[in-house]
């Protein structure tokens, strides 16, 4: 039971290696004329030890292999890696800074490099790592997205988008961290509780039309609310409700007694939304007030006010229109929303259905105020040096001071809320108008679908495990904007491509691109910053007049483009895969990326099939964080315990929901392991010179044996359907059970005494080890996926000559085994044994007897069948005593187990050699019959 898994399992690995065992079972799938399963494997980060998040990935993606391997399928797994992005960039960006050198003063040529090489150190720690946990795969011919046959292939496919027309430069509103200097897509936002300065602010109405006999609005202003008082300068315009009713209402008294002067004064007159009137006046400390006369939405349309700094600055002197706005709602705030095109996606939207094209540019990719915007000039709005780096700056409380000084600031407060941030520094993020590369979701591709048509076709004829994942993912591209693949950074897969400095238009030439991914093919997307444009745009075009795009491509559009330069193009895998399977954030990551990369280029998926899993949390389901020092580090589990623990826990839990990982948790697979591994020792024990002169036709089989024949029969069925359905648990928890319950606490015991005390030549004995080799056969292969070591250790000590344990297949079950009448019988039986074993244990517990054998129960059977559930057995076999008598009562009164056990000491002499009392025992060999035929076919004298 010292299994010593953490020195064996190393030497597993080694010989595995040696055997190249990947390359040959798929070579002997191959030469069987296997059918071929294609696992893409979706790429982890390289930039650090791996955690307990991708063990649980890799492991289920090794079940995957293992059991497809077993099913008899020639599996194609080849591992990868992401390599391009931000976070090796800030690496490599502190340790030039560490060496008094800032980024802008290192070229291009060498950070890059820097970059490269700090990825493949990683690379070769993680797949050491992936490797231990005894993941299957073909891992001397990993992928990386930063190969240059990787980088060249990514090029071309985002090549594919600039021929097709799908790609287009915009200036629109992204989120922009201004720590990294960079946009950021969907996928890279995660959202934190943030505590934002709200306001309430006026805008003075200037012009409206007023309804005939109404008094006019001249005089009073718009009140906006918002938590973004720094988007104030970049105002252009206030949205209001169609729908929405809404008011002037006159301040008549203020609060007294305030510590403070508020800013709102009597004789004000405001506009809101009547069901928001009151709150609003309440944050304003206006003690009462009267509504002059309603507002309608129509008189909204041609009222047009001032910029609330106007008066401070002529840069703000332009009018400001109300726009109507379906986002508008009367939920919270003041029923009107403040608009700043450049710095939101509703105010962008409802900025160009309104007919306005200009979309100012008010902040930096610093984050702060450009030098032409009045009054707040190079004010941060995000800290992006030193201590306060990612700290929201001094712009909001300017904003906020000047708003007072123009007498315009009705009131304001702070609210915590959820908040975008960079799901890489942590940092908040902001809403900035930029110039960047998206491809169109909602533009026909070459005259027939849309890119969004085509994603959402794509989705409806994929298989998602579980089903749940669909409606995750469909949601998501049903909603989503265009997809921005343009970043401002260094470390990455350029968009290699060339712009009319004239018209603004990509250069579409297939020449140029083929130019283009030969360089990068040959030295990498390199190749791009270092070569002249010459070179690629030949020589009939002069340099002069393009424009040479340097931004890099999304590192979503690198993973999503893994399946063209991994799958395709191979003669031993195929595209679209079987599977691809991550974590369900993956549905806004790789799963849709791949989605959409796939479905612009070839009009499909990459994929047939999304398995999902969810997140591992610390023991009491909280999020795992090394502050809190909760984390599970698989390296010391493997330590400590060996890696096949770790996948008997995952083997274990229901990964499509969030999953608990701890010392007790841990502790319960290693409990469930050696229950299985002493299942394992017992029959290689039990099965020792076993041979095929000793094997038992079915037919000739005692009732016993032809019920566990019937079990694996059933067990076989459901293993297969669960491997093929990915419901690992599914395989774990029947198999564990009927080992421990069916087998060890059923078979085995009651075969133990045939085992050791029955002649060799004895049909009863014959026929269980005949069982047992069934089930040894059965039981390695069933569980190889999940726990291959010890699968293998078994395996190789029973047949050392045979070769691994993973090169076998699940061999078929013949359909004698299957037995509907052992099947019924046996739970009556089973029940009719507890009643006995409760009754003996009363007896052992008082002392009465020492061991079963001693006893000779009398069980009178009143369930419905249960007397005639024990014909053709021996019930004194099945109960483990020495003697036992059966009695036949009312099967009509049953209740419960359905019998009644009655104690009696068995009578006669302790057989010296198999321990049963029985009156045929007697000196001097004090041996049973049997026992005594058996020594004599032995030959040998029994025991003392």
């Amino acid at each position: 039971m010292r299994a010593g898994l953490p020195k064996l399992e190393p030497q597993i690995l080694e010989r595995w290696a040696a055997e190249d065992l990947y390359g040959s079972i798929r070579k002997a799938r191959q030469d069987a004329g296997a059918p071929l399963f294609v696992l893409h494997d979706g790429p982890p980060y390289a930039n650090g030890a791996i955690h307990i998040g991708h063990a649980l990935n890799k492991l289920l993606k090794d079940f995957v292999v293992r059991s497809q391997f077993a099913l008899g399928k020639d599996v194609d797994y080849v591992p990868g890696w992401d390599c391009h992005g931000l976070p090796i960039e800030w690496k490599i960006e502190e340790e030039f800074r560490a060496k008094g050198r800032r980024k802008d003063e290192v070229s291009k040529a060498e950070f890059r490099a820097r970059c490269r090489t700090y990825a493949a150190e990683w690379i070769d720690v993680q797949r050491a790592q992936f490797k231990r946990l005894g993941v299957l795969g073909d891992w001397d011919h990993r992928y990386a997205t930063m190969d240059y046959g990787s980088e060249a292939k990514i090029v071309g496919e985002f090549h594919k988008f600039l021929m097709s027309g799908q790609l287009y430069r915009g200036s629109k509103p992204v989120m922009w961290s201004p720590v990294e200097r960079t946009a950021l897509a969907d996928a890279e936002i995660e959202y934190h509780e943030h505590t934002s300065p709200t306001i309430w602010a006026k805008f003075p109405v200037m012009r409206e039309n007023a309804p005939v006999g109404a008094k006019p609005l001249a005089g009073a202003s718009v009140v906006i609310w918002t938590t973004t008082p720094w988007t104030i300068p970049a105002n252009r315009a206030v949205s209001y409700g169609p729908g929405i009713a809404y008011a002037v209402y006159r301040v008549e008294q203020i609060k007294g007694g305030l510590d403070y002067e508020p800013w709102a004064k009597t004789g004000d007159r405001l506009i809101v939304a009547q069901a928001l009137a009151e709150q609003t006046f309440a944050a304003a400390a206006i003690e009462s007030w009267t509504l002059e006369r309603p507002v309608l939405a129509a008189e909204l349309a041609e009222t047009v006010c001032a910029h609330p700094l106007a008066t401070l600055a002529p840069y703000y002197g332009f009018d400001v229109p109300l726009l109507a706005g379906e986002h508008v709602t009367d939920d919270a705030g003041t029923g009107f929303v403040h608009t700043a095109p450049g710095h939101g996606q509703e105010d962008y939207l409802v900025w160009l259905k309104s007919g306005y094209r200009d979309i100012p540019e008010t902040v930096d990719a610093n984050g702060a105020y450009f030098d032409s915007v009045a009054l707040f000039a190079g004010l941060q709005v995000i800290e992006t040096e030193g201590k306060k780096a990612g700290k929201f700056g001094p712009a909001n409380g300017a904003v906020m001071d000047r708003l007072i000084e123009a007498g315009n600031l009705l009131t304001r407060n702070r609210l915590t809320h959820s908040y975008p941030h960079s799901w890489r520094s942590k940092a908040p993020v902001i809403f900035r108008n930029t110039p960047q590369w998206f491809i169109r979701m909602d533009e026909p591709i070459e005259g027939t679908n849309t890119l969004r048509q085509r994603a959402l076709k794509a989705i409806d004829a994929t298989a998602f495990y579980p089903q749940t994942g669909q409606t995750r993912i469909r949601a998501m591209v049903e909603g989503r904007p265009d997809w921005l693949i343009s970043r401002q950074r260094a470390w990455g897969t350029p968009l290699a491509m060339f712009v009319d400095s004239k018209t603004g238009e990509p250069l579409r030439d297939p020449e140029v691109n083929r130019r283009i991914q030969d360089a990068i093919a040959s030295e990498g997307a390199d190749a791009w910053f270092t070569r002249n444009s010459a070179e690629f745009l030949g020589p009939n075009r002069d340099p002069a007049d393009y424009e040479k795009i340097e931004d890099i491509l999304d590192v979503w559009f690198d993973s999503g483009s893994t399946h063209a330069f991994t799958l395709e193009g191979r003669n031993d895998s195929r595209s679209p895969a079987d599977l691809y399977l991550e974590g369900s954030d993956q549905a806004r990551g790789w799963f849709q990326s791949s989605l959409l990369e796939s479905c612009g280029t070839r009009g499909r998926a990459p994929y047939d099939a999304v398995l999902t899993h969810g997140f591992t949390l610390d023991e009491q389901g909280e999020k795992m964080s090394k502050s809190k020092g909760n984390t599970v580090d698989p390296q010391s589990v493997i330590k400590d315990s060996g890696a096949e623990i770790l996948r008997l826990w995952v083997a274990m839990v229901d990964y499509a929901e969030d999953q608990r990982i701890g010392k007790a948790i841990l502790q319960t697979a290693t409990d469930g392991y050696r229950k299985f591994r002493n299942t394992l020792r017992y029959l290689l024990g039990a099965l020792e010179g076993f041979s095929e002169a000793e094997r038992v036709a079915v037919a000739d089989m005692p009732p016993l044996e032809r019920y566990v024949l019937h079990r694996l029969w059933e067990l076989d069925a459901q293993v297969r359907t669960a491997y093929a359905e990915y419901r690992f648990n599914d395989v774990w928890r029947p198999v564990s059970e009927f080992a421990a319950q069916e087998l060890s606490a059923l078979y085995f015991d009651i075969r133990k005494d045939a085992l050791y005390c029955d002649a060799p030549s004895s049909l009863r004995r014959r026929a269980a080890r005949t069982v047992m080799d069934a089930v040894f056969e059965r039981l390695t292969i069933w569980l190889a996926p999940l726990l291959p070591f010890t699968t293998e250790e078994a395996w190789t000590m029973r047949f050392p000559d045979q070769g691994s344990n993973s090169l076998r297949t699940m061999p078929a079950t013949p359909d004698d085994w299957r037995n509907d009448g052992e099947a019924a019988r046996w739970p009556k039986v089973r029940d009719a044994l507890e009643t006995v074993t409760l009754m003996l244990e009363g007896q052992r517990q008082a002392k009465v007897i020492g061991s079963a054998l001693e006893a000779a129960p009398v069980v009178e059977t009143t369930g419905p069948g249960v007397f005639d559930a024990f014909e053709g057995l021996d019930a004194a076999e099945v109960f483990r005593t020495s003697q036992a008598t059966l009695i036949r009562g009312d099967e009509q009164a049953g209740i419960g187990s359905g019998s009644s056990a009655e104690f009696h000491l068995a009578e006669g002499e302790k057989c010296a050699r198999c321990w049963r009392v029985l009156p045929e025992v007697h000196a001097p060999k004090f041996l049973c019959e049997r026992c005594d035929a058996a020594v004599d076919e032995i030959g040998t004298p029994p025991a003392q």
